[in-house]
């Protein structure tokens, strides 16, 4: 969590600047926060240092790469040993369909966001990937309809 004393509201511009693009110029970038080029290199790298700014990234379409279905898997293992979990983060890291995957409370032990191109591309990740991972009970698919929000940073 942001602490005010952590973030001035130019370290917040900057932040903002940059996760609406993340293309641009250094010159651009302070003149659009209103500082000269050295000091606003300071702060970015300052900002970078610290961990507020994780990398630069180019945001691809799915839709056109990959394919329109998105589709949210709940994952329940026959147990929560240490070693059943690591053998499935193991397993589910490498599956290329699999595009976020979270460690959860409640009734799954993983939530997957898989994208897949249309149904059979989803039938084969289920056949050929996650039910052959050892551990898993129980998977239950839910599939997107609309894509109502998607940020890709959080709203500074």
């Amino acid at each position: 969590m942001i602490h005010e004393q952590d973030l001035d509201k130019i370290d917040l511009k900057i932040l903002r600047e940059l996760a609406n693009d993340g293309r641009l110029s250094w010159r651009e970038l302070a003149e659009r926060i209103g500082l000269s080029l050295t000091p606003t290199l300071r702060r970015v790298h300052k900002l970078e240092e610290q961990g507020f700014i994780l990398g630069y990234i180019a945001h691809l379409d799915e839709r056109k790469l990959i394919g329109g279905l998105n589709v949210f898997v709940s994952v329940t293992l026959e147990n929560q040993a240490d070693a059943a979990i690591k053998r499935f983060e193991k397993e589910i890291v490498v599956a290329p369909e699999v595009m976020s995957c979270f460690t959860m409370t409640g009734d799954a032990d993983f939530i997957l966001r898989v994208v897949v191109p249309d149904l059979d591309a989803y039938q084969n990740f289920l056949a050929k990937t996650l039910t052959r991972i050892p551990g898993v009970e129980h998977i239950r698919s839910s599939f997107a309809l609309k894509t109502v929000l998607n940020r890709t940073s959080p709203m500074l």
